[in-house]
């Protein structure tokens, strides 16, 4: 072969990749939200809630949450053929396939190296998604496909088959990623009593345990209060003799009620938990489709069932992801926010959370809900297992429009809509600075290090004004200026490099681009029914995300 060739899934329109503006965040007060006063000192109140697309929304994450998110859960639209009804066979996964590839590329450079990534998908995409996955985070951080009952009533009227579960795609940043250990469901330790009012609580009786390597010290005879001489394990006791007669005067250690044998005694607090299991079916623990519906009307009685999310998920499936990827303070990614599932759990938990929503109920419906969250007025779900009483709060920010629009001469010009503080947090996101106004140097906008500086002006600067910027600069730091132009020689200033906007960002990025929800532009046509595209576009990723 004339060319090194490997295994992969491939897709029409595959070598497309959109060139992202990162837009900057807005901030709408009236929509953030928090708490009166603090419930405990471990409340959260620097949780982000965003509404635009969710493409761009990652986007203008990246510079300031790349490596930090410890765990992402995805809803994403299911591909349902509807909003393709009138293209070509094969086009719709195409099209789902590269929608999710753009994304799940940002979502895995935010991810920290100690992350996951938890994607719920039904048999529709899933093995597609799986294949796609493999190539972005690798088939060797693959961790697992957990098959979740969301069903708790077969469907009769089936067809074929009962569809009564959901995937959930398991993928870690970095090989060798652990989960926590978790208690599981009380079923596991039905075999803990605690007969005898024991104060350590439920215990059950087990074998001691012998030492795990031959020591001569800990060979030696018990004797029975009935007088039976009972034998050490093949290497020894686990404990000296005199370790061993203080547990058997506590309790932990007791002989058995003929005196031949010891039991030593595990309480229940004492476990550590188990491995989580790949197969997820004790409703009573993850919960059910139809839980969530119900426990959606008990939080909100007054919304019609037209305003009900037809497929939301349980908060206890979202609290069984987190117990397992999670530990108190961690920061929770949901970039198809839906109802706001995610960030209502993460909150109770004590994680940190950024969600993003595009459609309208992202203030119609995610604030009301996070509202009742914070003020503990929110006692369903799992607020009762986790002991919630309310507290924290969260900051609602919408994408700033595109820093570039279109004159009536057809040129791209900065858009009017940004002022000057504005402006210089999208030229520092651009070129890769953080953004940080100075109180007391004038010029310093934003900085890449130490030593390296941003300054932003609409202004055109002129020879002395140059000057006596180098001057201000001075030896040992460099200023990149954006300017709209400038008089003179910029090579006489060698802490300084000179760049004109916007001719020096216009190739950068695709300007006034608001939506990627969905991109069908110049697919062909099938030839059966003629009905115009646009009717078919239900907007895969509109309304993103339904949990």
């Amino acid at each position: 072969m004339s060319k090194k060739q490997k295994l992969e899934l491939t897709w029409v329109g595959k070598e497309n990749r959109p060139r992202l503006e990162p837009r900057i965040l807005i901030e709408d007060p009236a929509k953030s939200y928090h708490a009166a006063a603090r419930v405990t000192e471990n409340d959260i109140f620097d949780n982000v809630l965003i509404h635009g697309d969710n493409l761009l929304a990652l986007k203008a994450l990246e510079a300031d949450y790349a490596g930090e998110v410890k765990c992402v859960f995805i809803d994403p639209p299911y591909n349902t053929g509807s909003a393709f009804t009138h293209y070509e066979d094969g086009l719709e996964h195409s099209i789902w396939l590269g929608l999710m590839r753009d994304r799940l590329e940002i979502i895995r450079r935010l991810l920290s190296d100690d992350g996951s990534l938890w994607i719920t998908i039904d048999d529709n995409e899933v093995h597609y998604l799986k294949v796609m996955c493999d190539e972005i985070f690798g088939r060797v951080n693959f961790v697992t496909n957990v098959v979740w009952q969301s069903s708790d009533n077969s469907n009769n009227d089936a067809k074929q088959f009962s569809t009564d579960h959901n995937h959930i795609l398991v993928y870690s940043k970095k090989p060798d990623w652990l989960t926590n250990k978790t208690r599981g469901n009380d079923e596991q330790y039905g075999h803990f009593k605690n007969t005898d009012n024991d104060p350590r609580g439920p215990w059950f009786d087990g074998n001691p345990l012998g030492s795990p390597a031959y020591r001569e010290n800990l060979i030696f005879d018990l004797i029975s209060p009935q007088g039976h001489k009972i034998k050490p394990p093949a290497n020894g006791w686990r404990w000296s003799k005199e370790t061993l007669s203080e547990k058997i005067k506590t309790g932990e250690i007791r002989f058995t009620p003929n005196g031949k044998a010891i039991r030593r005694r595990t309480y229940l607090w004492e476990q550590k938990g188990l491995p989580p299991s790949t197969l997820w079916t004790n409703l009573d623990e993850t919960g059910h489709n139809r839980q969530a519906k119900f426990e959606q009307k008990k939080l909100f009685p007054e919304w019609t069932k037209e305003e009900w999310f037809g497929t939301p998920k349980p908060e206890r499936l979202l609290k069984r992801i987190l117990d397992i990827a999670t530990s108190p303070g961690d920061l929770v990614l949901d970039s198809f926010a839906g109802s706001g599932t995610t960030g209502a759990v993460a909150h109770k938990m004590g994680r940190r959370w950024v969600m993003v929503e595009l459609g309208d109920h992202c203030a119609t419906h995610i604030v009301p809900r996070l509202q009742k969250v914070i003020e503990g007025s929110d006692q369903g779900g799992i607020s009762k297992v986790v002991e919630w009483q309310g507290g924290g709060g969260f900051r609602y920010y919408d994408l700033g429009p595109s820093l570039l629009e279109t004159d009536k001469w057809g040129r791209e010009v900065i858009s009017k809509r940004y002022d000057a503080a504005m402006l210089a947090q999208a030229l520092c996101k651009l070129e890769g600075f953080t953004y940080a106004p100075s109180s007391d140097v004038w010029w310093q906008q934003g900085y890449s290090s130490e030593t390296d500086f941003l300054y932003v002006t609409t202004q055109t600067l002129g020879p002395e004004e140059l000057a006596a910027l180098s001057d201000d600069v001075g030896d040992g730091r460099s200023l990149l200026v954006l300017c709209a132009a400038w008089r003179g020689n910029a090579d006489h200033f060698t802490n300084l490099t000179l760049r004109k906007i916007p001719n020096h960002i216009r190739s950068k990025c695709e300007w006034g681009h608001d939506d990627y929800s969905l991109n069908v532009a110049n697919l062909p046509m099938a030839e059966a029914d003629p009905v115009p595209p646009t009717s078919a576009q239900g907007g895969l990723f509109d309304g993103e995300g339904d949990i």
